[in-house]
């Protein structure tokens, strides 16, 4: 029996395919550099072993499923070509992997990890279902009828993939260290319309997915009546959400949803929309929304005393201002206080303005350093060149993040894709 070895583990899409060959089965270790990250905690839950990198852990017998993070060079790849050891990339072997299911690629520039957790608990109280999200969280049944799976537009790293399905939330600009322009994002999407080999599921609100071609049915869903699918008389409440569901115009029928703005609605409804196709009954579709409990990083809420600490991974100006009306609509008497932590310099040079434009619609905004990632580790600007583009906005350090207590009552809207927690946890420190 082959024993699998992960170069990159922590990695949040790594983590979760190791938890699904695990679950499933399989012997599973895997390696990655010494720093706590919150992906490794499902790992540890399972007793998978988590080694630090070093060349000496790749012995004969493994097969080795490296990170896209690392390349060819890292030593431990190296060591595994010389032993002559088989080395896959995580994008082809999760392929290859879901090819025994009847497969659903969730991708989009904004909404696949959360789309991807409530598509995968409600297909899950239909069918038993593996699944893979970007959030770390994978689980492997032995029986599983569907995989519901994360698809990542970078670097086009979901043409590995040849899905029964594919739901695609929007087409957005995003990755500008790899994507060009638009037309270059979209160009990608389409060349996986074409590997589709029964529907797509697309919002039809979008105008650039209005213009993918494909070989199978692409399905529309979204607020405007024309789509296949759509809402209708909606009614928002701090609660949730309730809506009217229209098949091709006919009333199909009503749903709530415990979730908060526009962009809950809309990832629901590409869950419905594959659920109708697969004959999942709307009784079932209801119960299993009732007990959806999110996905990890996305309005992750906690309450110290009388403020409102939310942790979401919002790090491109269309999320920041999706979790701003999320936050509108739950807490409407509340004050709003963003806190934002940009995600690699070239996406801010990029998005500058556009930065500045979502973050005015909270009451009060604070900004961490840039964040750099593994590929780029410093820019040619720096955080104050956002700071001087918004009203009122202070640049925040551990130091001073105890600034944050002057609002009372607030809901803090921590946003990021690197390390704002660490601001979280210092926070919540001064306030317990």
């Amino acid at each position: 029996m082959t024993r699998y070895h992960f170069t990159g583990i922590k990695g949040s899409g790594m983590s979760s395919l190791a938890q699904i060959l695990f679950d499933a089965g399989e012997q599973v270790q895997g390696s990655d550099y010494e720093t706590y990250y919150f992906t490794e905690q499902p790992l540890r839950d399972r007793g998978i072993e988590i080694l630090n990198f070093d060349e000496n852990n790749i012995k004969e017998g493994l097969t080795v499923i490296a990170g896209n993070a690392f390349n060819d060079d890292h030593p431990e790849l190296v060591r595994a070509r010389e032993l002559g050891v088989e080395v896959i990339r995580y994008h082809k072997f999760l392929g290859e992997y879901s090819n025994r299911y009847t497969s659903i690629a969730i991708t989009g520039a904004h909404g696949k990890t959360s789309t991807t957790g409530l598509m995968s608990h409600v297909v899950g109280g239909y069918m038993p279902t593996s699944y893979l999200i970007g959030d770390g969280t994978g689980s492997g049944k032995e029986d599983a009828s569907y995989f519901v799976m994360e698809a990542c537009e970078y670097r086009r790293h979901f043409l590995a993939y040849h899905p029964d399905y594919a739901i695609m939330t929007n087409i957005d600009f995003d990755h500008p260290d790899y994507f060009t322009s638009i037309d270059d994002v979209y160009d990608a999407f389409q060349q996986l319309a074409l590997q589709v080999n029964k529907a797509i599921i697309a919002c039809g609100d979008d105008e650039q997915l209005q213009k993918i071609q494909a070989n199978v049915p692409v399905v529309y869903y979204g607020f405007d009546p024309a789509n296949d699918f759509s809402a209708r008389n909606i009614v928002k409440t701090s609660e949730g959400t309730e809506f009217d569901v229209y098949v091709r115009n006919e009333f199909y029928s009503k749903f709530f949803i415990p979730l908060f703005g526009d962009h809950t609605i809309l990832n629901t409804l590409a869950v419905i929309s594959l659920c109708h196709y697969e004959g999942v009954p709307a009784k079932l579709i209801q119960e299993r929304l009732n007990t959806y409990g999110g996905v990890k990083r996305r309005f992750t809420e906690t309450k110290v005393g009388n403020a409102i600490l939310v942790d979401d991974y919002a790090h491109h100006p269309t999320e920041i201002a999706a979790t701003l009306q999320s936050a509108r609509q739950k807490y409407p008497e509340r004050e709003v206080v963003a806190v934002f932590q940009p995600h690699t310099f070239t996406r801010t040079k990029a998005f500058l303005q556009n930065f500045a434009d979502s973050l005015s619609g909270a009451d009060a905004a604070y900004l961490c350093d840039i964040f750099g990632s593994a590929r780029e580790k410093q820019g040619e600007l720096t955080i104050n060149d956002l700071a001087n583009l918004i009203d009122g906005c202070t640049v925040l350090t551990i130091e001073t993040v105890d600034q944050l207590k002057k609002h009372e009552n607030a809901v803090f809207l921590f946003m990021g894709a690197g390390d704002v927690h660490k601001y979280q946890d210092a926070f919540e420190a001064i306030l317990n």
